[in-house]
């Protein structure tokens, strides 16, 4: 059987070891961390459970087709639920935004902040479909490692006005500062800058409105779980603990990829690396393209995180699932972070309170919260091991000033992540949140091509390859190298429809010489060690 070997078992490489199972390979994937989920990782502190990174779950129909690869229906492994308000957004003055439900329910909202602006949103949401009809309905899942694939798309994206940032396109439909600002920040939930970004970004807009905001019972890691099982369910052999050192070519083709306790054979390999570190690190220079080269030199990144995780020992109910807490500067403090890349003194945070929909996510009457702050990447020079606990504190003091009162006297099991982390435990260069940033000249052809640019037989996907970060993004990427791959049976069709549980294959959990890996490594441990990560 055609052995195909994925590395990187986040969301991409976990959709992609799916989707090529489901056209006939022998698949084995393989990570450094001791669990699956790459990002989405999580982290359980007594009784409190942190998912690591991803919360939103924006096209749900992306995770139904890998269970309906196999004639299987996700509903058996999780539930997946709408969560409304989507977002709620927290002005300085004291004034608040619910967006989401109803199409109505929005407008009212609106109205109520600036009667003006009801048609301009109509019109901006309209031009939001244009975009996404194109954008993703069309191009999302296609390949763009041919530049003659680009060159057809020069009428639509002149049509798009590709050229104008998202926050121009904003600004043609909404008067209201307020309103500007909560309808712009969708770049930065794939680690764009809002005023750099290309309005092709705006149709994350309307991909919420079409789908709505949905959230996995659980925590993401609950979904993560889910897949897991299927894949065991499929027989997808599954190696942990094990971090790539190098691939091995001969005439163009990767032949194996090594590891610290040894090499593992392969005739098909995908990598849900971040780009830049796989074709700067693992990758001999005479076996890229001068593309790949180039990319690899000059490419923007994205800014990076800082990500506070604590529980508390009170409900704070008037919080939602998802909270945007907005500072007082918006562009100023973006020019900051990703131009200037100085840590300012100011932020805006991103506040996720899953006990809002499942309160099983902590103890019984206390919440469990992440608060994301954008910050630039290591590029900066910030020396994170001097400024986190004060960062952290300022963070707490601001939440609690504002819309959390009484915070600092009942949060417990207080720990953070830095872009340094992002760096040592994804191996995501200089840290960066989302790989490369979502501009212009950064995305479809010009992006990290889902096709390497070298070697033949190896294939990209996750956040720094076409189409580009936030789930939606890396599972159209599997799609699109599950395109690009023939399948090793023509026209097959996955036996696992017609079979009966006794018939299904257990997954091999494959153990590196100097670890032990279980089966029991595919569901959260009770006190998920989160290495590299301060606990306080």
């Amino acid at each position: 059987m055609n052995k195909a070997v994925v590395i990187g078992a986040g969301f991409g490489g976990i959709a992609s070891a799916l989707r090529m199972k489901a056209k006939g390979y022998d698949v084995t994937l393989v990570d450094r961390q001791n669990e699956l989920g790459g990002r989405a990782r999580v982290f359980r502190r007594n009784g409190f459970v942190f998912d690591a990174g991803p919360t939103v779950i924006t096209a749900p129909f992306l995770f139904e087709e890998l269970f309906e690869l196999f004639g299987k229906k996700i509903e058996d492994y999780i539930d997946i639920v709408p969560v409304e308000p989507w977002y709620k957004f927290a002005y300085p003055d004291g004034d608040t935004f619910n967006y989401g439900g109803t199409l109505e329910d929005t407008l009212e909202e609106i109205r109520r902040i600036c009667p003006e602006d009801e048609n301009g949103y109509l019109e901006l949401l309209k031009e939001s479909e244009a975009i996404f009809d194109i954008g993703f309905s069309q191009l999302a899942d296609k390949p763009f490692h041919t530049l003659s694939s680009m060159v057809s798309q020069i009428p639509n994206l002149a049509k798009l006005r590709c050229y104008r940032n998202v926050w121009q396109l904003v600004c043609e439909h909404l008067k209201s500062e307020k309103l500007r600002q909560a309808f712009s920040i969708q770049p930065l939930l794939v680690g764009g800058n809002p005023f750099d970004t290309t309005c092709i970004y705006n149709l994350i807009h309307f991909l919420e409105r079409k789908w709505a905001i949905h959230f996995a019972m659980g925590g993401t890691g609950a979904l993560v779980q889910a897949l897991g099982k299927l894949m065991e369910e499929e027989g997808i052999n599954i190696q942990l603990n094990t971090t790539i050192t190098g691939i091995e070519t001969e005439n163009k083709k990767a032949t194996k990829v090594h590891c610290e306790s040894g090499a593992i054979d392969c005739d098909t390999l995908v990598s849900n690396i971040d780009p830049k570190y796989l074709y700067s690190k693992l990758i001999k220079k005479e076996d890229q393209r001068l593309s790949a080269r180039i990319k690899t030199k000059h490419a923007k990144l994205s800014m990076g995180l800082y990500v506070l995780y604590f529980g508390t020992t009170k409900k704070f109910e008037d919080i939602a699932h998802h909270t945007i807490w907005l500072g007082k500067r918006y562009e100023p403090l973006l020019d900051d972070i990703f131009n200037k890349k100085v840590l300012a003194d100011d932020f805006s945070l991103y506040l996720h309170r899953p006990t809002a929909t499942d309160p099983s996510m902590a103890p019984e009457g206390c919440d469990s919260f992440y608060v994301l702050s954008p910050v630039p990447n290591l590029s900066s020079g910030t020396q994170w091991e001097d400024i986190r606990e004060e960062y952290a504190e300022k963070i707490i003091k601001a939440l609690e000033s504002s819309i959390m009162p009484g915070l600092s006297d009942c949060v417990v099991e207080q720990f953070d992540m830095t872009p340094k982390e992002f760096s040592e435990e994804y191996l995501s260069v200089e840290g960066a949140g989302f790989s490369i940033a979502p501009t212009l000249t950064q995305s479809a052809w010009f992006r990290f091509h889902n096709k390497s640019e070298g070697i033949e037989n190896l294939y990209l996907c996750g956040a720094g390859t076409h189409p580009g970060a936030g789930l939606p993004g890396v599972l159209s990427s599997a799609k699109v190298v599950e395109s690009l791959i023939p399948s090793v049976v023509p026209n097959k069709t996955h036996e696992t429809a017609s079979t009966t549980a006794a018939e299904v294959k257990s997954v091999s959990v494959a153990h590196s010489t100097n670890c032990n890996v279980t089966q029991s490594s595919l569901s959260a441990s009770p006190e998920l060690q989160g290495g590299g990560v301060n606990a306080k």
